[in-house]
C-alpha cells in the first residue's frame, strides 16, 4: 500500500494543482486531483491480468478546467436538481442560478467540482487516505452559511474505494454531497450497453423535465426493475433516451447498505457498491455527445454509467423526502464504498 504525490499543474488562476495516487497491493491504483476531488483514473486488472481504466475522464488539467459533464468530481453543494432554480428555508426565499433550463444543477456555475482544496495524505490501519477539505463561504453560489467540508477517500487491500463526507455549518443550509464518477467496466473498449445491473430497490422517484413530481413508485412492471440482475440496455426500447433517476436505497439513511451491483462479461470486471445514503441516481451518460477523452477517445452516449449516491433531487422542495437542510450545530456525515473485482 502507498500514495503519492505529484505535481499536476495550475489553475486559471495560477494557483498550483496536485494528483495523488493511491495503490493498494492488488494492483489497483486510483488516481485523484484535489482540483474538484476528482478521481482522474481507476486502473485494475482484469480476469486476465489486463489493466485498464476504469472511469472516464481526461489526459491532463488543463481540460478539466474546461467545460465537462462533471467527470469524477465531488458535486456540491447540492447535488442533482433543485426544481425552478429556488427554495425556501427558515422563511426566508433562496433562488439560485438557473443552469440546467430552468433548473439548478449540481450546485451551480463554480460548485465544489470546479474549486481547489487543501489536501493530507496518509497511511493508517492497512489503508491509504486522502483527506481533501474546502470552506464554501456563505451565499457563495447563493446557499446560506459557511459551510467546512471534508472528503476522505481510502483505499485498501480489499479492492474497496471509500467516500466519506463530512460537513459543518454557522447557518442553516442545505447540502447533498455525491461523487459523479463515470465507469466503464470494460476499459473504455465498448459501450456499457452489455454491462449487467442489479440494484436493490424497490422504488424509484417519477420525474417531469428531469426534476422529481414527489410521487415515489414501485418498480414492479416498469423498466426501472433491476433487483434481479440484467444487462443495463433490457428495457432500453422503453425509454426516452436511457437512464437518469433516482432510485430509492433505503427509508432511514444512516445505515451502510450493499445494494448495487455492476459486472462485466467480457473484461470479468464486477464492482458492488454501499452508502448509507437514502438514493442512488442511475445516469447512463445521455447527454455525453462527442466528448473528446483520454488518449483521443471520442465519449458518446451510453459510453458509461454514473451510480451517484445521494438524496433525492429537489428534496428541499418535496416535505415527503427525506430532508437535505443541515442546522447549525449538526455533523452531516455520510459514505460510500466502491468495490473492484475480476
Amino acid at each position: 500500500m502507498k500514495i503519492t504525490k505529484e505535481f499536476y499543474g495550475n489553475d486559471l488562476e495560477g494557483n498550483s494543482v496536485d494528483l495523488y495516487s493511491l495503490k493498494n497491493d492488488n494492483g489497483l491504483v486510483i488516481k485523484i486531483t484535489n482540483y474538484g476531488g476528482i478521481i482522474t483514473h481507476i486502473f485494475h486488472p482484469d480476469k486476465n491480468g489486463n489493466v485498464d481504466d476504469l472511469v472516464l475522464g481526461f489526459d491532463s488539467l488543463d481540460e478539466y478546467l474546461g467545460e465537462h459533464p462533471y467527470f469524477g468530481a465531488i458535486i456540491g453543494r447540492v447535488a442533482n436538481r433543485i426544481g425552478n432554480a429556488v427554495f425556501n428555508l427558515n422563511n426566508t426565499e433562496y433562488k439560485l442560478v438557473a443552469n440546467n433550463d430552468i433548473n439548478h444543477l449540481h450546485g451551480g456555475l463554480k460548485g465544489f467540482d470546479k474549486k481547489i482544496w487543501a489536501a493530507t495524505s496518509y497511511e493508517e490501519n492497512d489503508s491509504v487516505y486522502l483527506s481533501l477539505s474546502y470552506l464554501s463561504e456563505d451565499m457563495e453560489e447563493g446557499y446560506p452559511g459557511n459551510l467546512n467540508t471534508k472528503v476522505i477517500y481510502s483505499l485498501n487491500n480489499s479492492n474497496e474505494l471509500k467516500i466519506e463526507y463530512f460537513s459543518e455549518t454557522d447557518n442553516d443550509t442545505i447540502i447533498n454531497l455525491t461523487n459523479h464518477s463515470y465507469f466503464n467496466l470494460n476499459g473504455g473498449k465498448s459501450d456499457i450497453k452489455n454491462h449487467s445491473l442489479k440494484l436493490k430497490c424497490n422504488y424509484y422517484t417519477v420525474v417531469d423535465n428531469s426534476v422529481p413530481t414527489g410521487e415515489i413508485r414501485k418498480v414492479d412492471g416498469t423498466p426501472f426493475d433491476f433487483r434481479e440482475i440484467k444487462q443495463i440496455n433490457y428495457y432500453w426500447d422503453k425509454l426516452d433516451n436511457g437512464y437518469d433517476h433516482n432510485f430509492i436505497i433505503q427509508d432511514k439513511p444512516g445505515e451502510l447498505k450493499w445494494f448495487a451491483y455492476v459486472e462485466d462479461p467480457d473484461s470479468g470486471r464486477s464492482m458492488e457498491i454501499a452508502t448509507t445514503q437514502p438514493g442512488v441516481q442511475l445516469y447512463t451518460s445521455n447527454y455525453v455527445i462527442n466528448v473528446k477523452g483520454k488518449g483521443g477517445a471520442i465519449y458518446n452516449k451510453q459510453q458509461a454509467l454514473c451510480l451517484e449516491t445521494q438524496h433525492f433531487p429537489d428534496a428541499i422542495n418535496k416535505s415527503n423526502f427525506p430532508k437535505v437542510v443541515l442546522k447549525k450545530g449538526e455533523l452531516y456525515n455520510h459514505i460510500t464504498i466502491y468495490k473492484f473485482n475480476s
